[in-house]
């Protein structure tokens, strides 16, 4: 049964995502934050973590509505978005051993964060790997898309039950198009595959000029490629079962700030 709190949440929500002025308003100040690289100046448990803070708070609930025992992350940085996501599988840790009663053991969760980076720097693996929560976490250094890399984590992928996805390396859409490709059908059911900087599309006309992408080739026109190629051809995944994703548009209208519009996707 929803409560009258929840009720007044999607109302709220609803208003949010109907208010166009707000979202002109929005994209008024990203374009300004970004010229103080607003994005870099956040942490979690330690670690930088290059999200705007309402992106950080999507992640934390999407983590806990799903209760993933897996976690695949493309991009590591600076590792702290690898916290972040060990730091929730602990936390569901916690509150299951709470729950029923079992003991909890350090080191012995299920529950695992896999991340992907072509280049991981020695200071950031040497910080992720002494950080508190790294037995949670494993990284693999090499191309997302590499055939080899892909492998691994399907392997990894097909010994768990509840799959999560975030996708954050390189932004090309030709880069991303295939990353989608690969890691998508390992989402469960009622999971998501989150594509984060599709705002890149929503920027003016060469307001990116130090990276290979940009307007018309970035994160969002893979997005909307990648779901014309399954209505064009509907896919299973290695189970069977129907590949199909859905925008949760909800999730943007209620951060209202978000780097990520249309990129969080929910499997039907």
């Amino acid at each position: 049964m929803v409560s009258e709190h929840e009720q007044a949440v999607q109302r709220n929500v609803q208003a949010l995502g109907a208010d166009k002025r707000l979202q002109a308003l929005t994209q008024q100040w990203l374009l300004a934050a970004i010229g103080h690289n607003y994005a870099h100046n956040f942490s979690w448990l330690g670690r930088p973590v290059i999200q705007v803070p309402q992106d950080i708070y999507a992640t934390q609930e999407i983590l806990w509505r799903v209760q993933p025992d897996l976690v695949i992350e493309t991009g590591i940085a600076h590792g702290g978005s690898l916290i972040l996501s060990a730091s929730m599988l602990a936390m569901i840790d916690y509150c299951e051993a709470a729950r029923t009663g079992a003991t909890l053991t350090p080191g012995q969760s299920r529950r695992r964060v896999i991340g992907i980076d072509i280049d991981i720097r020695a200071h950031n693996r040497e910080a992720v790997q002494s950080h508190p929560l790294a037995s949670l976490i494993e990284m693999h250094q090499g191309s997302s898309i590499d055939e080899a890399i892909v492998r691994q984590v399907r392997e990894a992928a097909a010994r768990h039950e509840r799959v999560l996805v975030f996708l954050d390396s390189n932004h090309t859409h030709e880069h991303v198009l295939a990353e989608l490709q690969a890691y998508a059908p390992l989402v469960s059911p009622g999971s998501y595959c989150v594509v984060w900087d599709t705002g890149v599309e929503d920027l003016p006309d060469g307001f990116v000029t130090n990276r290979p992408w940009g307007k018309g080739n970035n994160p969002k026109t893979a997005v909307f490629e990648y779901l014309r190629q399954l209505r064009e051809t509907p896919s299973t995944d290695a189970q069977g079962r129907p590949l199909d994703f859905e925008f949760d548009k909800t999730i943007e209208h209620k951060i209202a700030i978000s780097a990520s519009p249309d990129g969080f996707l929910r499997r039907c």
